[in-house]
């Protein structure tokens, strides 16, 4: 899921640093018949974004498991889901960071 996601985004010009797009996968197994069965896996995602690209990101992720193989192969046999942790940055460059340098 993390690499549709990453994708998904990318193709919407949004492009993170492997260090801003992070997840944590847990997997929930039941007993059913004396046998530990998988029934549920957990996604968490850590993202450091753009504030700009807020609204595209939020609509990325209500829309990317939808889109993504693994999950849809899984789907009815085991339960997958999703959160997300977002952290926003300002990306404007600061007064002192304009092309060109500051002017005397």
């Amino acid at each position: 899921m993390l690499g549709t996601l990453n994708g998904a985004l990318e193709a919407r010009g949004i492009r993170l640093a492997p260090e801003d797009i992070t997840a944590e996968v847990e997997g929930i197994n039941r007993i059913e018949d004396k046998m530990p069965l998988l029934k549920e896996i957990i996604v968490h995602y850590r993202l450091r974004i753009p504030a700009e690209a807020r609204e595209t990101v939020d609509r990325t992720l209500e829309r990317h498991a939808s889109k993504c193989p693994t999950a849809r192969s899984l789907a009815g046999a085991i339960e997958v889901t999703w959160t997300a942790d977002i952290e926003e940055y300002d990306a404007a460059p600061e007064a002192g960071d304009r092309a060109g340098g500051d002017v005397e």
